[in-house]
């Protein structure tokens, strides 16, 4: 699409509704089978992507009214009135040579070498088309994911970064369209105001690597749950008797025991099932 190239080359910010970008529409219509092209007419001044559509759709149908009840369609200019939907004549369009087009004396021609061209073709940056094309190979990420993730070159630019140090690309591009996007939604700012780095989005998405760093990771040996469970109830002896004389509410002791010798890290479902084993539940 020419604004996003556009964008990505920093010569427009793209934005529409500000009048940074606009957009002329020609549409014309012809009965199916026939070879000969239908008068088009020309929507002038279109400032979103979603009044392009509105007027595109609705010009079309106004032609085929026209035509189908015998009518012509005339060549035209016509704008679009955003709060009736629909489109307005606003000059009939004279031919090229009505416009008395005439060269300028005082302007030379402009001879761009093949050199200049190939120099300047070489210093552009990566465009959207062909960042998508790689975020899908590079990262296996579905056209969806890619499709937004490049469709402005700052987010982009940040998901690669990102994805330096986050190995998984599919979760980090979860994330980006999801949580970050949602973040970014809500609080009203733009992608360079976020406070954290590439790197440390990298530790919030990569736990498993802290799990393993701090000694985080859960226990669920069998052989390391079973011989803390014994160790507990060796050393809890008087517990035990009471808990086999009816008194169940000392299991729970037993439970907090082991946990805490465990240091929390202890798989609960398995320290259970071998307390009742060993207790005779």
């Amino acid at each position: 699409m020419l604004r996003d190239v556009l964008v990505y080359l920093g010569v427009n910010d793209g934005n529409l509704e500000e009048g940074s970008f606009r957009c002329d529409a020609n549409v014309s219509v012809m009965p199916r089978g026939s070879t000969t092209y239908g008068q088009r007419c020309e929507l002038k001044n279109l400032n979103s992507f979603r009044f392009l559509k509105q007027a595109i759709e609705y010009e079309a149908a106004r032609q085929v009214d026209v035509l189908e009840s015998g009518g012509k369609v005339d060549q035209e200019t016509r704008l679009w009135d955003v709060n009736k939907g629909i489109t307005r004549s606003m000059r009939s369009k004279e031919d090229a040579h009505d416009y008395r087009y005439f060269p300028e004396p005082d302007l030379q021609p402009l001879i761009v070498s093949d050199a200049l061209r190939d120099a300047q073709a070489a210093s552009l940056p990566e465009l959207p088309r062909a960042k998508r094309t790689r975020f899908m190979g590079q990262y296996g990420l579905p056209a969806y994911d890619a499709r937004i993730l490049t469709a402005e070159r700052p987010l982009a630019d940040f998901f690669e970064a990102c994805a330096a140090h986050v190995p998984d690309a599919k979760k980090l591009s979860n994330w980006f369209l999801g949580e970050l996007s949602r973040l970014l939604k809500d609080e009203g700012t733009p992608l360079s105001a976020l406070r954290f780095t590439p790197a440390q989005l990298g530790e919030l998405l990569a736990p498993a690597d802290i799990i393993a760093e701090k000694g985080l990771a859960q226990v669920s040996d069998v052989g390391a749950v079973e011989a803390v469970v014994d160790d507990i109830l060796a050393k809890n002896a008087g517990e035990v008797e009471k808990y086999k004389a009816g008194k169940k509410s000392v299991y729970g002791f037993f439970v907090g025991q082991v946990m805490k010798a465990m240091k929390g890290k202890g798989n609960p479902g398995l320290v259970n099932e071998l307390l009742k084993k060993k207790l005779g539940d």
